[in-house]
């Protein structure tokens, strides 16, 4: 006790900051054994953990050590990652900031403008290479607050790309891929369901809505009219409003319809080789199948053989659809089976561009697995294809590879 009266301080006591803290209740020591637990197993294993050493706590003071830890500051990383995610998908977006060498979350930003991109650049010095998409503002942002960085874009948005721009391609060259392509299994299942499920129906009620549709936007779009105001004027959604304005045509706004997922889709194929190797008996073909453990019933199985007697014995199997066209030219060649690359090899025979852009692809394709700084050269005696061979995409693949080495 202090002796002076007019002294703020009445109690001395001797300090042990190597001991424990102020108003804490475990030495410093056991602290960090608590802290570690926690960030290892959290609450109810660690609050186990701790019972077994001899120190038992519960599993609330675990969670509160761990929280109680102060957020780690991570240096400016060499490798910036830029890209944008919803907090409220479309209305409000942000920015993330990620360590491109240790995948690590770096930062968030409140918007996704050039604005506090720019800023937080300026105040992390450091930055060597900037990874990001291909929005303007970023670009702007990364330009403005790292001149010096060099900026790239990541293989992600580089696929996603391609990926858009060959189905452009595709779909603006559909009337080749009616021709005559060789069967597949897939194709015979699919037209066991629904005959016309190959392609949209051009005369029906919905397609003449949707034709009406697109005329009346683009209608208002050429008065001068914004596309928020004609959503509000229509009483439509802002998406509905840009699918109708960014379709040239109205057949383009046209979807196809999918299957449903069945049980039994991965024993259709045997079920098409028995069906034509002559055994139509429903019962036995279930019972072969109940043999080999698969998970259908009796029903499942008479619905799919009525099917397939109601197909008439050389109906031609409906065209390949724009998306699993796309999807030939974009996956990986040793991904697809050897019916999928016949019917690839027809359409692509049947089409010049196709066949231009299935090269260009390739090409690219090959820039981004194997990470070269340039396109692949040609073979002796080949002729390099052109963006200009398919007009329709908007985004060739020699363009992308120019923005990934850049």
């Amino acid at each position: 006790m202090c002796s002076t009266d007019n002294c703020p301080r009445r109690t001395f006591a001797e300090p042990f900051a190597q001991l424990t803290a102020p108003y804490a209740r475990f030495t410093t020591r056991l602290g960090h054994v608590l802290e570690r637990v926690g960030l290892a197993l959290a609450g109810r294993a660690g609050a186990r953990l701790t019972a077994q050493l001899g120190f038992q706590v519960g599993r609330m003071t675990l969670l509160r050590r761990v929280m109680a830890l102060p957020d780690p500051q991570p240096s400016t990383p060499r490798v910036l990652g830029v890209d944008d995610f919803a907090t409220r998908r479309g209305q409000t977006y942000s920015t993330v900031l990620t360590c491109g060498e240790t995948h690590r979350l770096v930062d968030v930003l409140p918007t996704r403008d050039s604005g506090p991109l720019a800023a937080w650049l300026a105040t992390h010095p450091g930055v060597e290479i900037i990874c990001r998409d291909r929005a303007g503002a970023y670009a702007e942002g990364a330009r403005l607050g790292a001149p010096t960085a060099i900026q790239v874009a990541d293989r992600f948005h580089l696929w996603q790309g391609i990926g858009r721009a060959v189905e452009t391609c595709v779909a603006a060259h559909r009337e080749c891929l009616n021709g005559p392509t060789p069967p597949t299994r897939a194709d015979v299942g699919a037209s066991t369901n629904d005959p016309v499920r190959g392609g949209p129906d051009l005369d029906g009620r919905r397609a003449q809505r949707k034709k009406a549709a697109h005329a009346l936007v683009h209608k208002l779009l050429a008065q001068g009219h914004p596309r928020r105001a004609i959503a509000r004027h229509l009483g439509w959604g802002l998406n509905t409003v840009l699918r109708y304005a960014r379709a040239a045509t109205w057949q383009d706004t046209l979807r196809e319809n999918r299957p449903r997922p069945s049980r039994l889709d991965p024993y259709k194929p045997y079920l098409e080789r028995r069906y034509a190797a002559g055994c139509t008996n429903v019962t036995r073909l279930h019972r072969e199948l109940v043999i080999e453990n698969a998970p259908v019933t009796y029903q499942m199985v008479r619905a799919y053989i009525a099917d397939l007697r109601a197909v008439p014995p050389q109906a031609p199997p409906p065209p390949p659809t724009v998306r699993r066209v796309t999807g030939w030219l974009t996956r990986h060649p040793a991904t697809l089976s050897e019916d999928e690359r016949a019917a690839l090899k027809d359409v692509l025979a049947r089409c010049p561009e196709l066949d231009s852009a299935a090269e260009h692809v390739r090409g690219f394709g090959e820039i981004l697995t194997h990470r070269l700084g340039s396109a692949p050269r040609s073979p002796p005696g080949s002729t390099p294809s052109t963006p200009a061979n398919c007009p329709a995409s908007p985004t060739s693949p020699s363009t992308c590879s120019e923005t990934a080495t850049r």
